[in-house]
Parts: C-alpha cells; sequence; structure tokens
C-alpha cells in the first residue's frame, strides 16, 4: 500500500508541471485538438511525444505521469 500511496503522490506532483507545460505550448490549442482525436489508449503517449512531461531535471519521461496528464487535458476545454 505504501508504494501506491507513493505513487499516487508522484502523481500529484509532477501532473500539474505536465499541465503548466502544455499551457505554455505556442500551439496548444492545435496540439489540444489533435489530442483529442487520438484515442483514449494512445493519449499518454501523444503527451509525451509533445515534450509537456518532460520533467525538467529528468533522463525519462514518466508514462504514469503522461497518462494522467493526458486524462487531465482532456477534461479541459482547449
Amino acid at each position: 500500500m505504501s508504494a501506491e500511496a507513493s505513487n499516487i503522490a508522484v502523481l500529484a506532483r509532477l501532473t500539474p508541471i505536465c499541465i503548466d507545460q502544455y499551457s505554455q505550448d505556442p500551439d496548444k490549442v492545435m496540439k489540444h485538438a489533435a489530442l483529442m482525436k487520438t484515442n483514449n489508449w494512445e493519449r499518454g503517449d501523444y503527451v509525451a511525444k509533445q515534450g509537456w512531461s518532460m520533467i525538467p531535471g529528468e533522463m525519462e519521461v514518466n508514462s504514469k505521469v503522461s497518462r494522467d496528464c493526458a486524462t487531465a487535458l482532456s477534461k479541459l476545454k482547449g
């Protein structure tokens, strides 16, 4: 259970960074439309490819952050 709680805490800390990076993207409106046309199971990959879920200082994208961010972004109007 502690590992799951840790994962939840990490997502809660990192997903807002991903959303902030999305919000600074000059092409976010066009990219959000493309995200919404993407299948649900592919949205995390789309977010990762845009670089939004690349956390500064990290060497790799965290796929859980990408998926969580994609879920949050899909709830936005664009």
